[in-house]
This record gives structure tokens, sequence and C-alpha cells, in this order.
């Protein structure tokens, strides 16, 4: 009997681990600071704004090195100007680099096929964050481009059945229309 309590108690404490691992692995730091940024830019209090900028000023920082030189000024200045517009377009900027950083990391990860993938449906999130404040032409352009990104990184099938290789030539296209047009 304590044999079977034990058991259970197991499989109960490995379940709840199991959950909590989905949820932390869904979490994006930028994605929420963005959310906390605009809420306090609508109710007009820019001091915790900036504490919500403070709190992703290292990622930030690393897209200001590596994809956006200019980025972590841009923001600054955005913040410190108190404009809500100046604002967004900084924070677009940020997710805008964020994306062609996850884009470019699928690119490196062909031949694995679960990393790309995440890799893009990561871009895609970011870009569904924003998309609301794209033009329609744009916004069109970038979610056929990403559509094509995940259809290039190719599928490992079940089984072997379905079966569909990366194909590299096709995500540097779709990755390039979509820096394009994120550079709009």
């Amino acid at each position: 009997m304590r044999f079977l309590l034990a058991i259970i108690f197991a499989m109960s404490l490995a379940g709840q681990a199991h959950a909590y691992s989905y949820a932390a692995a869904g979490k994006e730091v930028l994605i929420d600071a963005r959310e906390a940024i605009f809420k306090a830019v609508n109710a007009g209090d820019f001091a915790a704004a900036q504490d919500a900028a403070h709190s992703i000023s290292k990622e930030i920082g690393y897209l200001d090195q590596k994809y956006a030189p200019g980025l972590k000024g841009t923001v600054q200045t955005a913040l410190g100007s108190k404009d809500a517009k100046a604002i967004a377009a900084a924070l677009r900027e940020v997710f805008s680099a964020e994306i062609k950083r996850r884009l470019e990391a699928g690119a490196k990860s062909l031949n694995d096929y679960q990393a790309a993938k995440v890799l893009v449906v990561k871009s895609k999130r970011f870009f569904d964050a924003m998309a609301a404040e794209v033009p329609g032409p744009t916004r069109e352009a970038i979610d056929v481009g990403l559509r094509k990104a995940l259809e290039a990184i190719g599928n490992p099938g079940v089984f072997g059945v379905g079966k569909k290789p990366a194909d590299p030539v096709a995500y540097k296209a779709a990755v390039t229309d979509v820096l394009k047009a994120l550079a709009q």
C-alpha cells in the first residue's frame, strides 16, 4: 500500500513539474515589458514606463550590440520624450531586431527542425504583438514571409512519412523579405 501511495505521489509531482516547465518556456520578457510600458504610458506614468524598460535593458543592450546599433539610444530618447508615438516606434524597432535575431538563428539551426521551428514561431509571436501598428501591405508581406520561412524549415514527418528536407535558399529568401518589410 505504501509503495502504491509513493508511486501516486511521485507521479503527481512529475505532472506538476512538467506543467510548470511548459509555462516557463512560453514567457517572453520583451513582450511582457512592452505591455507594461504601454500600460504605463497610457496611464501617463512615465516613471513606471522607464522602470519597465529598465527591466529589459540587458536584452536591448544585446540587440543594440549585435543587430540594431543605436537601438538603446533610440529607446532612451523615446522614453525621455514622453511621446507615446515615439515610444511605440522605438518598441517596434526592438521587436524588429528581436525578429531578426531569431530568424538569423533559425538559419543556423536548419539541420535541427525543432529548434528552427521554435525560432520561426517565436518570431511570428513577436510580430503578432506589434502587427496592429504595421500598415496593411507591410503587415501582409511580413506575415507571408514568416509563413514561407516556416515552410522552408522542412518537416521531419511522422516516422519518416511526409518528410520534407529544409530548403536553405527558400529560408534565406523568406527572411530577406521579412527583414526588408520590417525596415519600411
